[in-house]
């Protein structure tokens, strides 16, 4: 089988393949337009977020057998539209989700000792201990919304600490040892942390917005390391500047473009971003939740047991 590369990734991937006999192309430059009068050459594809798998694409891929996306999410590919071509979808969220509970919780655990605004001080010449005062994650309720493998992930991490974990997710029965499954309503009450794990789907696009943060019964300090597209900005600053939200740690902005590598695409910054950038209570990350350097090894580690468990003797 001729497998082409779209997205440089951990040199594993390309060795591991060959040694199982699939054939490896590369082609890291070329345009949407330029991949797509050869695809048809290919009998499977790996890519991280370079451009979309649209409709058009996959048609002119007549002998496509697998898309291999190494990462969690899969929005960027006509899912619907592959299937119904017999495609095999392939995703990797097992090699990255490790990564992105320890970065939910470095980012919980920077809000509630207010790390960043004691940095800056310090940086300043100034030394406040009293007005630096934060809290304990013992005893509060962390809500996880999306129990799948990052949020599963993040609730392990929450082991070591006395604090009462609940989860909701539209899938029944997920709850597990380290999380209580609940209804919504029962979140909406309960939750004093709230992390967010979702795909991004049409359910989930502007998830979170006025109307569903003044659902929450407490103040709650906010986390999103799913998808930027999730959160309506405007609104989650509202309830910054009010205090519906104590905090927010953010790795994806829903100012991202669909590649994740850049955001912007004006020369200048909304109000909205510029008032997360200035606020203390507010943490941001580039979307590099999943990214470590031993997730990179296990994506590509993922990605390369799933095709040969699905094609090497086809």
């Amino acid at each position: 089988m001729k497998i082409l590369h779209l997205d440089t990734n951990h040199p594993l991937m390309i060795a591991q393949l060959a040694e199982n006999g699939f054939e490896n192309y590369e082609d890291y430059k070329s345009s949407k337009s330029e991949i797509e009068s050869k695809i048809h050459l290919y009998d499977g594809i790996i890519l991280r977020s370079r451009f979309s798998i649209d409709r058009s694409f996959i048609e002119k891929a007549t002998n496509l057998k697998f898309i291999a996306r190494v990462g969690a999410g899969l929005e960027n590919i006509d899912c619907e539209f592959a299937e119904s071509k017999g495609v095999v979808l392939i995703s990797s969220p097992e090699g990255n989700r490790n990564a992105v509970g320890e970065h939910t919780l470095g980012m919980l655990l920077a809000l509630l000792n207010k790390f960043k605004k004691a940095n800056t001080e310090i940086e300043k010449g100034k030394w406040l201990r009293e007005e630096n005062r934060g809290w304990e994650l013992d005893y509060k309720t962390v809500g996880i919304i999306g129990y799948g493998n990052m949020g599963k992930s993040f609730a392990k991490k929450l082991k070591g600490f006395d604090c009462k974990v609940i989860c909701y997710d539209i899938k029944p029965n997920v709850g597990d040892e380290n999380a209580t499954q609940v209804s919504l309503e029962e979140f909406f009450s309960q939750a004093e942390v709230v992390s967010l794990h979702t795909p991004q789907t049409p359910l989930t696009m502007r998830m979170v917005n006025t109307d569903f943060i003044n659902k929450f019964s407490n103040p709650f300090w906010f986390l999103n390391t799913a998808r930027g597209k999730s959160v309506v900005t405007d609104d989650l600053v509202s309830a910054l500047k009010s205090g519906k939200i104590l905090g927010a740690g953010l790795d994806v902005l829903e100012y991202e473009k669909s590649s994740f590598e850049d955001f912007f695409t004006e020369d200048n910054f909304p109000e909205a971003f510029r008032y997360l950038l200035e606020a203390d209570n507010v943490i941001l990350t580039p979307h590099i939740a999943g990214w470590t350097m031993e997730s990179k090894e296990k994506l590509a580690q993922v990605i390369v047991d799933k095709i040969v468990e699905n094609f090497k003797s086809k």
